[in-house]
């Protein structure tokens, strides 16, 4: 398995490539200058021949070429880099850790911001899945919308985890006991994971719940501390999109931040209004308008920075109202969203909101500043 535990959270590159390329850059010039004003080899005078017009017209290729390369890796330094001038847009006005991938969110008034996502204590952010029995392969609620009614809880030491849904007991995980349990393999969008297994008594509730039937579905535990999947292929056109961005069990990012005033832009065009927390962000904001966040490179939220690294793209999962885990029948929001929210490059999957990989570790609070640079 890689571990991306090691990957820093600034990248590093080496001057001596700098050094290198300046270096050939300024041997290039020297020999067109000595072929064009001395008139080629030995300074005679004459024209230059043709196999000397081929080598100076090589070499002045080559230098476009190391100039080029050399201004793409400046370039890429300086994104890199987080700004040193910062402006206000707004503050935090709502936090939500999703413990279970598709399951109910957990309302915060703070969180630390990890690695792999928000997280207090050993509450945390997508550490958890459903899988099927079968194949160790993960559910969410593009297809099984009633995954939403699963609410977690968790106890005042953030150590147990507690399950409810409708016309269901309540059970309880041990999540503090799973971090003894031996992990096996499970995959995320085909990508392979360790994950432990929770045991029978959970995966025979989350049966009856959601299929109706004693077996077919369980529930996993991510147990590490850091990303351990690469950039899926699909998301590989987001050049800032890096592998220490793809949290624990997360479909793409860490982090993903929404403004009121993009969920509101929509509910105006809307029959029926959606709430926030519809888009499953982690944060919401309150003051920008709507669908500034597109264009925000940088974010700081107290000490701790963000890259915008990719927009949030929309899926069916979009349409599932948090309350009834009942998806729309007439596919609204996504239907209105398709009608201008679409980006080129990224289909039919329109945008709501940024999916963000995290600079500088810290925490977050409600009312918090947040500032983009």
């Amino acid at each position: 398995m890689i571990d991306f535990c090691s990957i820093p959270l600034t990248f590093r590159h080496h001057r001596e490539a700098d050094g290198l390329s300046e270096e050939m850059l300024s041997r290039v010039s020297v020999l067109h200058l000595e072929l064009l004003n001395n008139g080629g080899a030995g300074g005679t005078g004459g024209k230059p021949t043709a196999g000397q017009l081929l080598a100076v017209a090589a070499g002045i290729g080559a230098a476009t070429a190391l100039g080029y390369g050399v201004y793409r890796l400046l370039k890429y330094r300086a994104e890199q880099r987080p700004p040193t001038e910062w402006h206000r847009v707004g503050e935090v006005s709502d936090l939500w850790i999703y413990p279970i991938k598709s399951c109910g969110a957990v309302r915060m008034r703070q969180f630390q911001c990890s690695p792999i996502g928000p997280q207090l204590g050993l509450l945390r952010d997508r550490i958890f899945m459903v899988v099927k029995s079968e194949d160790g392969k993960f559910i969410t609620g593009r297809s099984h919308p009633t995954l939403v009614l699963v609410q977690p809880a968790f106890d005042e030491q953030y150590e147990r985890m507690t399950l409810s849904a409708p016309g269901m007991m309540d059970i309880v995980v041990n999540v503090k006991q799973l971090l003894e349990t031996v992990p096996g393999k499970f995959s995320v969008w085909d990508q392979p994971v360790a994950a432990v297994d929770c045991g029978e008594e959970v995966a025979r509730w989350l049966s009856r719940f959601i299929l109706s039937e004693d077996f077919g579905l369980r529930l996993v535990y991510y147990p590490l501390e850091c990303p351990t999947r690469p950039v899926r292929e699909k998301n590989r056109i987001h050049a800032l999109l890096t592998a220490r961005d793809s949290g624990a069990l997360h479909d793409a990012t860490s982090y993903m931040l929404v403004s009121e005033a993009s969920v509101a832009d929509v509910n105006s065009r809307l029959e029926k209004p959606v709430p926030a927390l519809q888009y499953r962000a982690n944060i919401l904001v309150k003051g920008p308008g709507a669908f500034e966040e597109d264009n925000w490179k940088w974010i700081r939220i107290g000490e701790t920075v963000y890259r915008n690294v990719k927009p949030c793209t929309r899926c069916l999962f979009t349409n599932v109202d948090p309350e009834t885990g009942v998806s729309n029948p007439a596919q609204e929001p996504l239907n209105t969203l398709r009608k201008y929210r679409l980006k080129p490059g990224l289909g039919s999957s329109p945008v709501v909101g940024m999916q963000m990989g995290i600079r500088t570790l810290g925490s977050i609070g409600l009312g918090d500043t947040v500032y983009v640079g």
